[in-house]
């Protein structure tokens, strides 16, 4: 099998299309091809993939545990009436007036996954299903570029310094449910990480953002933490870096949250979406 994958760069370094491999029937050989190939593109794409929700599970879990789905006050009894916990819809599509997944239509912007918690899952998993004529394209940006791009001083400012990452809203902005709104940085919740993270598994340092929104850096008046994250962000998608993502049923795409920041265009409403998301969680062993 791994003598069929092809692997076939889009940026100098950052992002790679995978070709000559089926994921619904991968090799150990393939899979651990494709695994050094995650860690040294940060995103991966494979075009006319063939699964369902049971083999996007089987194939992200190779990657490490996955993250149930968001299921609420859901009791057990009515968690094991759902086909799969450990696949989420992304979408826009609504039934009987209630959406069948997250997101819906709104634009995304630049974020990495989850940065609001401790230990942040390292891989997203995502399959195209149902895609709009227009709108809902994705976007990565690597890190590891953005960081060598920035200037020496700006680099030497921001030595030991942290961000903490607003958990109150999610990516497209809205307040999560339970959170109390606010209109201070200095006030939002959420995990404290260096600005520049070391990656778990190759070494490399990356800038480490999060998202922009509410971002505050612990210490710092908030002029002067507003004023360095504006810096840090003019430097963190530096165009010849960035993947662009225009879905097509059975598009799959992996990328590194440690690596990677990502967005999602709007979405026209009367166009339906539909994308089956795994998150892959860090191992603890």
């Amino acid at each position: 099998m791994a003598d069929s994958l092809k692997i076939v760069p889009i940026c100098e370094g950052f992002g790679a299309d995978v070709q000559g491999v089926d994921l619904a029937a991968l090799a150990d050989d393939a899979f651990n091809a494709i695994y050094t190939a995650w860690l040294t593109y940060g995103v991966l794409r494979f075009k006319g993939q063939s699964l369902d929700k049971d083999s996007l599970q089987t194939f992200s879990q190779r990657f490490g545990p996955l993250e149930e789905m968001p299921t609420g006050r859901l009791s057990d009894a009515q968690k094991a009436n759902i086909d799969n916990l450990y696949v989420t819809p992304i979408s826009n599509i609504k039934v009987a007036g209630k959406p069948i997944g997250g997101l819906g239509d709104a634009e995304a912007t630049w974020h990495s996954d989850m940065t609001y918690i401790e230990t942040p899952p390292p891989a997203s998993v995502l399959l195209g299903v149902e895609i709009p004529q227009n709108g809902g394209d994705t976007f990565f940006a690597d890190q590891r570029a953005a960081l060598a791009r920035l200037p020496q001083a700006l680099r030497e400012q921001i030595t030991g310094l942290t961000i903490k990452h607003n958990a109150a809203h999610d990516s497209v902005g809205n307040l999560r449910p339970g959170f109390d709104a606010f209109d201070d940085a200095r006030d939002a919740p959420g995990a404290i990480h260096p600005m520049v993270r070391v990656h778990d598994e190759t070494g490399e340092e990356c800038l480490y953002l999060g998202r922009r929104e509410w971002a505050y850096v612990p210490g710092l008046p908030l002029k002067e933490s507003e004023a360095i994250l504006d810096d840090l962000w003019a430097y963190a998608t530096p165009a010849d870096y960035v993947v662009e993502q225009n879905w097509t049923p059975g598009d799959v795409i992996i990328w590194d949250n440690r690596r990677c920041l990502h967005k999602r265009t709007s979405i026209d409403p009367s166009q339906r979406r539909l994308l089956l998301r795994c998150q892959v969680l860090a191992r603890t062993t």
